[in-house]
């Protein structure tokens, strides 16, 4: 039997992509298009524009237009949350076909996405939601005089201006939100580029944006791979602020693209992320499946924040690595509208050989291979697809431990004592995330305190859309979510009003 995910392309309404220029959807000017691979089949799934560098340059230019005609920037905050939260609603609504989209772009799998909150539609309509609330309440101050005089300094916060969102493929809804609802939310305009490998999600989204009333121009789309289009997007002199989430190669190349123009940048570059499990873990099997689970189960270990290391006390290494093996092997792979899938395939050819290549370096450089470490074949031999893989007694400076795999590849390192576990944690060039499992609510801050690490989770993980979310170290700069994000988006200005008697 062979793999097929076609006949869901025809039920989810796929259509050709286009891009999204000043409110309209229009061809690209060079002609060229995008086949999209389905991940798990290698069946041609549609075809989009790729923009031209003159597509940029005319979808930054319908921006700053926007933007400069206030339509948005300058709108009442009545207007901005009625758009917002009517956003919302449409994703709300239109719940079922995006998650058929997605299954279609990047292969996640229905049974994940309609339960798991961080890849939900659910989760991107409440951080439209919450930014919605931020609208009019994002303000300035006015403070008490410094110097003798009768006047007034005030601080205002004024929208930074255009803005491109380079967006990856393995979250898209979520990630969507976090870029766009905050930039609206400020009264940015913006460019959006989604990944080549999960535009039909984006666009739908889009779509949905338009109807809720986004004046045109507010929002254009440019699609395409990153070579072109992304370096066209990142240098051009016309964009105020880039908010990229990707590879940390690609968010060095934008820092110093920035500098031309010295644009405002945010980055959320990836991670190594620990799990640090205590001998006194509430429950030792729980701590097991939750790390196993965000490296195997619904993305295949193709998340930023994935605890990939597992840092486990020797008193209860065995049980963990016996409850861990259990888990990977529980795995089910195949067509993700199956709802007995719980897993994806990597996203493409390059990531599989990726993946295997630091399957092989980890077997080279001396780990223990517990279980998986191959492709899997049979039925599944069309698709990108790596059976779940758990290396024990790993060096903590081996390969494995330190570089993002992007994969289903857990690498499991013993500690004896707290503060070996932390210094563990801590030799690593990123600084994303980090679990903690314990039963001492004392330990258990103390050692979050001392994790340099943008989000932490004690016996288990969320990501809320009013909480910061983003990293330490080389896993970015800046944060995404909550109070902190829409400020990212503004210029703070400072006024200074003396009060005189023709004023008064």
């Amino acid at each position: 039997m062979t793999l097929t995910v076609l006949p869901h392309r025809e039920a989810a309404g796929l259509r050709p992509g286009r891009l999204y220029l000043d409110g309209h959807w229009v061809p690209g000017t060079g002609g060229d298009s995008w086949i999209h691979r389905h991940p798990a089949t290698g069946e041609e799934i549609g075809e989009f524009a790729v923009a031209t560098a003159a597509d940029v340059d005319a979808a930054v230019a319908a921006a700053r237009a926007a933007f400069e005609s206030g339509a948005w920037s300058h709108s009442r905050a009545g207007t901005r949350i009625a758009v917002l939260h009517r956003y919302a609603s449409l994703l709300r609504e239109h719940a079922a076909e995006l998650r058929a989209l997605q299954a279609l772009d990047n292969s996640v799998p229905l049974s994940f996405s309609s339960t798991i909150y961080a890849t939900s539609v659910g989760a991107a309509a409440d951080v439209f939601d919450h930014h919605a609330g931020w609208v009019d309440k994002l303000g300035g101050e006015t403070l008490t005089p410094y110097q003798g005089g009768d006047h007034l300094a005030m601080t205002f916060r004024e929208p930074i201006g255009v803005v491109a969102a380079i967006l990856p493929w393995n979250a898209p809804f979520l990630l969507f939100a976090q870029k766009v609802a905050p930039a609206l939310a400020a009264g940015c305009t913006l460019v959006l580029k989604p990944s080549e490998y999960c535009t039909f999600t984006v666009l739908r989204m889009v779509e949905l944006l338009a109807e809720a009333g986004l004046p045109a121009g507010t929002l254009n789309v440019v699609t395409g791979p990153g070579d072109p289009v992304g370096e066209a997007l990142i240098n051009h002199p016309g964009v105020d602020k880039v908010s990229f989430t990707g590879s940390r190669a690609v968010g060095k190349r934008i820092v110093a693209a920035s500098a031309g123009t010295l644009k405002r940048v945010s980055l959320e570059l990836g991670g190594k992320s620990p799990a640090l499990v205590f001998a006194d873990a509430p429950n030792v099997a729980l701590a097991a499946a939750t790390v196993v689970g965000a490296v195997t189960m619904g993305l295949s270990g193709q998340a930023c924040v994935a605890n990939t290391r597992a840092l486990v006390h020797r008193d209860v290494y065995d049980e963990f690595l016996g409850a861990a093996a259990g888990m990977a092997r529980a795995m089910t792979y195949g067509d993700p509208f199956d709802p007995a899938v719980l897993a994806s395939p990597l996203i493409n050819d390059r990531q599989l050989d990726r993946v295997l290549g630091y399957i092989e370096k980890g077997k080279s450089e001396g780990a223990r291979l517990v279980t998986g470490g191959e492709r899997l074949g049979g039925d599944l031999a069309c698709g990108n697809f790596v059976a779940p893989t758990i290396f024990a007694d790993v060096d903590n400076h081996a390969t494995i431990a330190q570089e993002e795999i992007f994969g289903p590849v857990l690498a499991v390192v013993p500690f004896t004592g707290e503060d070996e576990a932390v210094q563990l944690a801590g030799d690593t060039e990123y600084g994303l995330g980090a679990g903690v499992f314990t039963a001492d609510v004392q330990r258990a801050f103390r050692v979050a305190r001392k994790l340099r690490a943008g989000t932490i989770g004690i016996n288990g993980f969320q990501i809320e859309p009013h909480l910061p979310f983003g990293g330490f170290k080389q896993s970015g700069l800046g944060r995404e979510g909550g109070k902190s994000s829409i400020e990212a988006y503004t210029e703070l200005k400072s006024v200074y009003l003396p009060l005189t008697d023709e004023m008064m």
